[in-house]
């Protein structure tokens, strides 16, 4: 899970690869719209932080909400919420 959690400004979302590989993390919002996309390549095995600065794609902050990652990898796939206040 990504902490902290309510989180302003931004808020890290740790993980672990048991092996090397592809892994793709991506922040949709709540009609499942891609956000942004934080992690997409190989990666080696060991643990991992990303940090979502609340921003779109495009840079532009977004507003208070509930917002899901997607994190897809080598034996790992995981949803969850994260709340983003103002």
């Amino acid at each position: 899970q990504n902490y902290p959690n309510p989180f302003n400004p931004s808020t890290a979302i740790p993980y672990s690869l048991g092996e090397p590989g592809r892994v793709r993390l991506a922040v949709f919002d709540v009609g499942g719209r891609l956000v942004r996309e934080l992690v997409s390549g190989s990666q080696p095995a060991g643990p991992h932080v990303a940090v979502w600065d609340g921003r779109d794609a495009a840079g532009r902050p977004l507003g208070s909400g509930t917002y899901f990652y997607r994190l897809e990898g080598p034996a790992l796939e995981a949803t969850r919420s994260m709340v983003l206040v103002k």
